[in-house]
């Protein structure tokens, strides 16, 4: 398969992991180093990389790179890309656009066409598998890496990191920069899954073309230093191919199979294909149905909404009013109960023993004028107090915090 060639491929650029130690004692080729690595990662199936990845420190500009294949000149607004007799307004990613396809046709095939049962168990599984990937990404890349919410000790950011690798997604470095770029020019020409461009680019057309210009140049301003200087995201950069054939793919297909004898055909189905795509999907409808469909009580005049739907699918990162209006709280929500928010649940559990600390959150005084000041009036209880915008309301002692 394409996103297995590509891999194999990514192997090559990250085989050499001595440059770990040095980034961590600030020797100027060892960063170097791992930041030619990370721009080596591109094109794996659920892509979340800029045509240029951002170098810290790099003599050379990812810009410049964008610039070879037309740059400013052959933007979106003045050039027509043909594929397949069909115009496209950049340029398309067809490896991507066809693994993609292909992993929800196979996936389509086994659910629809050539259904046979699983085993109870292994539905169970299924299920768990994806809850275990699903927490990777909404308590580790989101809240924990890209908005640095809260903090973990190594246990439970290592925890976190293989349960990323799980959700078979890209990197933490691409999955940290994408977002980070999404909250700073949220709805604009710099923000990767625009939803002003619609539901299915928002979705996943986005990951099947080359970024809008602005994407790039944007990025590439993004202040990753953070990210590069964690020895555990360095770990994780090192051993990327290895943990995502192993967690996302390989063991969860073979534990069906040895332990209670499900047939390889099914397992494959249900864990490589099935499973995966449901995922994938519960991840993507954060940036299309979660910014189109919902209330706003919390800021009426941007995209992003509150979706019970999302919320339940995606473990609590559908509450998208709020998240966007305080990016730095580690519930991504208001609320933080079992029912529609399982992530803050784990985190609240890893917190009473002592894994996760310095857990950040708005002053209730704060939600409540941002609601009278900014909301739809839609709030349960501060709704009918909303009132137009008068004054700039007071710097919250969180709001310096990444957004």
């Amino acid at each position: 398969m394409t996103q297995l060639a590509t891999m194999t491929m990514m192997a090559g650029t990250t085989a050499d992991g001595h440059y770990a130690n040095g980034l961590a004692n600030g020797d100027k080729k060892s960063v170097n180093k791992f930041y030619e690595t990370v721009n080596d990662s591109e094109d794996t199936l659920n892509n979340n990389n800029y045509e240029g990845k951002s170098r810290l420190n790099s003599k050379k500009s990812d810009q410049s790179e964008y610039d070879r294949r037309g740059g400013d000149s052959a933007t979106s607004d003045e050039k027509d890309y043909i594929y397949f007799g069909i115009k496209f307004k950049q340029p398309l990613k067809v490896v991507n656009a066809i693994s993609i396809i292909g992993f929800h046709l196979v996936s389509l095939y086994a659910f629809v066409l050539n259904f046979r049962s699983p085993h109870f168990l292994t539905v169970l599984w299924a299920f768990l598998v994806g809850g275990i990937g699903g927490f990777g990404v909404t308590a580790g890349a989101h809240r924990l890496w890209s908005h640095r919410s809260y903090k973990a000790k190594t246990p439970l950011r290592v925890l976190l990191a293989l349960c990323f690798s799980v959700a078979g997604q890209n990197t933490l470095y691409d999955w940290t920069r994408d977002h980070r770029v999404h909250h700073k020019f949220s709805e604009t020409d710099a923000d990767p899954h625009n939803s002003n461009r619609g539901f299915f680019f928002a979705h996943v057309g986005w990951l099947m073309m080359r970024k809008h210009p602005d994407v790039i140049r944007k990025g590439n301003q993004v202040d990753m230093s953070d990210i590069l200087a964690d020895p555990v995201v360095q770990w994780h950069q090192k051993y990327f191919v290895t943990l995502k054939l192993l967690l996302c793919f390989l063991i969860p297909t073979a534990v069906p199979i040895y332990f209670w004898n499900e047939e390889w055909l099914i397992s494959i189905f249900t864990l490589s294909f099935i499973r995966y795509v449901f995922a994938l999907n519960f991840t993507w409808l954060v940036n299309s149905a979660a910014h189109m469909w919902g209330n706003r009580p919390f800021d009426r005049k941007i995209n992003p909404a509150e979706n019970l739907s999302v919320s339940i699918v995606s473990m609590g990162e559908g509450w998208h009013n709020y998240h966007h209006t305080f990016p730095w709280d580690y519930k991504a929500a208001e609320i933080g109960d079992f029912r529609y928010n399982l992530t803050t649940t784990f985190l609240n559990l890893f917190a009473k023993i002592g894994w996760a600390y310095d857990l950040k959150e708005p002053s209730k005084e704060l939600i409540r004028k941002t609601i009278e000041r900014h909301g739809d009036g839609s709030h349960s209880k501060h709704g009918e107090r909303c009132m137009p915008d008068e004054v700039p309301m007071e710097a919250d002692e969180n709001s310096n915090l990444i957004e």
